[in-house]
């Protein structure tokens, strides 16, 4: 496991606002003033308002974030619900890495691995050539202003000495297919250094706890999350196959219940990724770069080998486990 020195903070962090979309107005400007991001990090510009872009509207897009941000700014963090993908990619994955035409003819085939996956960098534009972003997204205005808030609550919240534990739970359930993540879970305990409890159970009807931090579960559909109740900061996902479908109503739960629920930050696969342990968060490497005091962004980011199919969705900044520095809004 490497040692990450630091984190991404504001100072390093840009934000892309969608003119054309006023809850990308309304959540962006919020954000800007909540995490105090410098102006020359905002990006204002229109982009459609629709699920996906095409191949030919990513290619513009990276463009302006090229010619906006200079190499001071290392991840991005994005103000809007759509678009969430660019054909068969996540939207997060097709600007860090570009479009993948070879997958999108093959969604269950291997992808490329990332510069990003597991590494010790807290400056990925600078030493990997690429800046990892995550979705400012929510169901609606109300939901986005209380994630961005939780996140700014979550700073240097957790892992205090003689501070109550929180929770960390990883769940197998009746679904084998979705819960192939079982054989990497960390073993259950308490840290000796960090006061957090690790739990690892079978369990379908996952309900009625507290003080958690971050879950892991393989299920289709997400019951009893109106049970559950999260500290800021909070990380958690399911292994399905259409969870960053943000505009979904039926069928499988997206990302955005966890968000509806209180969770800072998740993550959901946009095309049907088969049930690749690459194309989903690790459990371990995302709990372990989290307690090192990385961003929700960072440790999301760090912790999945093959990302281009995968959105990351959440308050990017959020880091409970860091330590405060010199400048850190």
């Amino acid at each position: 496991m490497p040692r990450s020195i630091g984190r991404i903070t504001a100072a390093e962090l840009g934000v892309v606002i969608n003119m054309a979309d006023p809850y990308s107005v309304e959540v962006g400007e919020y954000y800007v003033r909540r995490r105090h991001i410098p102006p020359a990090q905002v990006l204002r510009l229109v982009l459609p308002r629709q699920a996906k872009l095409s191949a030919a509207e990513l290619e513009g897009l990276r463009k302006r974030i090229d010619e906006h941000f200079d190499d001071h700014v290392q991840a991005l963090a994005l103000a809007w619900v759509q678009p969430y993908a660019v054909e068969c990619q996540s939207i997060t994955g097709a600007l860090a890495f570009g479009l993948d035409t070879a997958l999108c003819h093959h969604t269950c085939g291997r992808a490329t691995l990332s510069r990003y996956y597991d590494s010790a960098s807290t400056r990925p534009w600078s030493d990997h050539g690429l800046r990892p972003s995550m979705l400012l997204a929510a169901r609606n205005v109300a939901q986005a202003r209380a994630l961005i808030d939780r996140g700014v609550a979550a700073d240097f919240s957790l892992g205090l000495r003689g501070a109550l534990p929180v929770q960390a739970y990883f769940l197998a359930t009746h679904d084998a297919a979705r819960s192939v993540r079982e054989r990497i879970f960390p073993p259950p305990g308490k840290l000796t250094k960090m006061p957090l409890d690790v739990h690892v159970e079978r369990n379908d009807a996952f309900r009625d706890h507290r003080d958690l931090v971050l879950v892991q579960t393989g299920l289709a559909r997400l019951p009893y999350l109106d049970t559950l109740h999260w500290v800021p900061g909070a990380l958690a996902d399911h292994l399905t196959s259409f969870g960053g479908l943000l505009d979904q109503t039926q069928g499988q739960s997206t990302a955005l219940a966890w968000i509806e629920s209180g969770v800072t930050a998740s993550y959901g696969t946009v095309s049907e990724p088969c049930n690749h342990l690459e194309k989903f968060p690790h459990p371990q490497k995302l709990l372990l770069h989290y307690l090192q005091g990385s961003s929700a962004l960072e440790a999301y980011w760090k912790s999945v080998a093959w990302p281009q199919q995968g959105v990351f969705v959440g308050e990017p900044l959020a880091a409970p486990f860091a330590r405060p520095s010199a400048w850190s809004p």
